[in-house]
């Protein structure tokens, strides 16, 4: 399993957005479209709302990639 890291600014990214930083996806339209077609977990479980607030702690997972979220700084 592939494991990343993100640091994220603020209190929270969105789903979509944290998808296409990372690298996952090319845009923001196509975070949304992988999230609705139930791929992506968070904290386990299946997340379907595609601009879900993502905050530092939380775990996004797809496949075998594994996004830990943490507070930048």
């Amino acid at each position: 399993m592939q494991v990343l890291e993100f640091a994220v600014e603020g209190e929270h990214v969105e789903l979509n957005q944290l998808l296409k930083l990372v690298g996952v996806v090319d845009s923001g339209g196509a975070g949304k479209a992988l999230v609705a077609s139930g791929e992506v977990a968070v904290d386990g479980r299946t997340e379907l709302r595609k601009t879900c607030k993502i905050r530092p702690g939380q775990v996004v997972t797809l496949g075998d990639l594994r996004i830990r979220v943490v507070a930048a700084g």
